[in-house]
């Protein structure tokens, strides 16, 4: 580190107190002030110029994990916004209180970092002078100026909103930098802006859409996809994800898979979730690790353990994909398949997030309570403690009984023919199967087999029941 000190023109008097991946961390032995040494800027690529930032704050463990969020946050899309970051205390104030306030979420950082800079550079202040502005030589509020940062924020956000951003972003924009000054003590009152409205939508792709794009995806990507459209996963959610989540029931062979997921892996981290994955997106899972274990022309032979990340990046090092990366894939996916629509001059009609979207409209379609849809989505709801009360056998079951897939049955056995007869009776097979799983919380059901035997029954009892016949008489009965 001594030769990394004196190139970049670091005083001598500093010691090194913490080394990580993308950068350095030292303290001055004179003021105790921290130094950041950032050295590698987005897709862990390593920056031409290296990044200096004399942070303006002591030494503590809070101000080392402070600096680490801020870094980590901001390298990966940012990395210009990190000197400015550091140096004042006001975004340092700002960085604080995401941290410890609110959800840690690197995104809402990057976003609020982004707009703080984007409306300094505007009115040519740096953020510290902009709260520095707000008070007298007293260290008291001094309304007038006050007054002139209200309107200035509010011609500010006149002036992106005459580059065409939506009420989304503008509303965005406007909270971060509310939040950024009531961090710092001042209170603003900024005009409302007009209702937030969609003004793109995306959908949910069709079955069809996806088998399409299943068919020209490689393992990876059939794995990304499979995931995200069985399991209703977040994307940042689903690059967190370790082998650890699915070892248990991938490596005894059940089905649907259980996934439990932690709070500190999903997006508000606060409170943990279960949902699964089905039989396609295990068999993919298999084949996947399979090949890893192996090795291709791309990766190097792997030995697979708990904290593997489940779905890898093509690198000689393991590591896992980012969010953005996943993001891609799809995106590229959608592109290969001719899928794709434009909406407005850079959006899409299929995103990434349709996949989830996929999630909730099938299983909705196939009868499952939103309940327990959005529970499996990781959303809070007023019903969460007792959904998860009801155990992780009894979801398996009903998540099982929906027959949520992507692609469609091909071989018409003996359970698919008494769907056909169901429906000709008037009934709606799926959802019998339904309520019959959430009737009876007991039962367990694991292997494809036992489930299609299970299934079978049901049918069978409902249509001797609707019949008013006995079970040697309905012709679907022999074994």
């Amino acid at each position: 580190m001594e030769k990394l000190v004196e190139s970049l023109d670091i005083p001598s008097y500093a010691v090194v107190i913490k080394s990580s991946d993308i950068y350095e961390l030292l303290e001055s032995t004179r003021d105790n002030k921290l130094i950041a040494v950032i050295l590698r800027g987005p897709s862990n690529k390593t920056l031409r110029e290296k990044i200096i930032a004399k942070v303006n704050v002591e030494y503590s463990k809070l101000s080392e994990v402070i600096v680490d969020y801020i870094i980590r946050s901001l390298s990966s899309r940012y990395p210009s916004l990190i000197k400015d970051f550091l140096e004042n205390s006001s975004t340092l104030k700002l960085a604080e209180y995401l941290y410890r306030r609110r959800s840690k979420s690197s995104k809402t950082l990057q976003l609020y970092a982004y707009f703080i800079m984007r409306f300094s550079e505007w009115i040519g202040m740096a953020p510290d002078k902009l709260i520095q502005s707000c008070f007298n030589n007293e260290g008291l509020r001094d309304e007038r100026a006050i007054a002139e940062a209200e309107k200035n924020i509010d011609l500010w956000l006149g002036e992106l909103e005459s580059f065409g951003l939506t009420s989304k972003t503008l509303n965005l924009a406007r909270a971060s930098i509310k939040t950024f000054y009531e961090v710092n003590r001042v209170d603003l009152k900024i005009p409302k802006l007009g209702r937030s409205t969609i003004t793109y939508h995306d959908r949910a792709p069709t079955p069809e859409e996806l088998q399409k794009i299943i068919e020209i995806a490689d393992l990876r990507g059939k794995v990304i996809v499979s995931m995200l459209a069985l399991g209703g996963f977040r994307i940042g959610t689903l690059a967190k994800l370790k082998y650890r989540h699915v070892k248990h029931d991938l490596e005894k062979g059940i089905t649907p898979i259980h996934i439990h997921v932690e709070a500190a892996i999903t997006k508000g981290k606060y409170h943990d979730y279960d949902t699964f994955v089905g039989a396609e997106a295990v068999e993919y899972l298999k084949l996947y690790f399979e090949q890893r274990r192996k090795g291709t022309e791309k990766i190097p032979p792997e030995n697979i353990t708990d904290e593997s990340p489940l779905i890898r990046a093509y690198s000689k090092e393991v590591k896992p994909l980012t969010e953005k990366q996943i993001s891609r894939i799809v995106h590229e996916l959608y592109l290969r398949a001719g899928l794709c629509s434009r909406v407005g001059k850079s959006r899409y009609d299929l995103r990434a997030h349709s996949l989830r979207k996929y999630f909730r409209t099938q299983l909705a379609a196939l009868g499952l309570p939103s309940d327990y849809i959005e529970y499996m989505m990781g959303h809070t709801i007023s019903t969460y403690h007792d959904i998860k009360m009801k155990g992780v056998e009894f979801l398996r079951n009903i998540y099982a009984s929906s027959g949520l897939s992507i692609k469609p049955k091909t071989r018409i056995g003996k359970l698919e023919m008494l769907k056909e007869f169901a429906r000709l009776l008037g009934l709606n097979p799926e959802r019998v199967v339904l309520e019959e799983a959430l009737s009876k919380p007991w039962r367990t059901v694991v292997a494809p087999a036992e489930r299609a035997e299970e299934h079978i029954s049901i049918l069978q009892e409902k249509i001797r029941s609707l019949l008013g016949i006995n079970r040697e008489q309905l012709i679907f009965g022999s074994r």
